[in-house]
């Protein structure tokens, strides 16, 4: 089952000007640096009563609730984990370096801030959180769980690889 917010988008262009920003916030079964996993569905309560209650997930800058960033239009759980789509606001000061250091690929880690409503030790002991209250993905130099990153980066390196190689195929072509 999938569960999600979602927010109507405005009508504008997707850009690579570094504001129209999606990736991972979280993922299923993955150990962060603190030995915490999240369970698969460990979102999914807090997200409906976000819903039910006409509210959203936050966005803001390295988890400080006085920089508000941005906004969220999509946080949904899939099969993967938690994902995120949404927008950094250049008309914000802080919106405006957070998409330049995007842009440039300086920063491009997520990170949430959440409150445990339920969680179990393992034979390991490490924290397997079942269910959590959601209530911000930030934008961070160092994320927790190293693998939560901003989707754009990653995209964008495949397509100057794949950009590469068709250069080099035809090149090899002409030969």
């Amino acid at each position: 089952m999938e569960t999600k917010f979602t927010r109507p988008l405005p009508d504008i262009a997707v850009t690579a000007d570094g504001t129209q920003v999606q990736g991972y916030a979280s993922l299923w079964g993955a150990e962060d640096q603190g030995g915490d996993i999240v369970e698969k569905g460990a979102y999914g309560a807090s997200l409906c009563r976000l819903v039910a209650r006409d509210e959203c997930v936050k966005m803001l800058w390295q988890h400080d609730p006085a920089q508000p960033i941005g906004i969220w239009d999509e946080v949904k759980e899939d099969a993967r984990g938690l994902w995120v789509k949404g927008r950094i606001l250049p008309d914000v000061e802080r919106g405006r370096e957070a998409a330049a250091l995007v842009r440039a690929g300086a920063i491009d880690g997520l990170s949430i801030g959440y409150r445990t409503i339920r969680a179990t030790k393992d034979a390991q002991g490490r924290r397997r959180l079942h269910e959590l209250e959601l209530w911000e993905v930030s934008l961070v130099t160092f994320p927790m769980l190293r693998d939560a990153r901003l989707a754009q980066k990653a995209d964008a390196a495949l397509l100057h690889k794949l950009a590469a190689a068709a250069r080099d195929a035809r090149a090899r072509l002409r030969t």
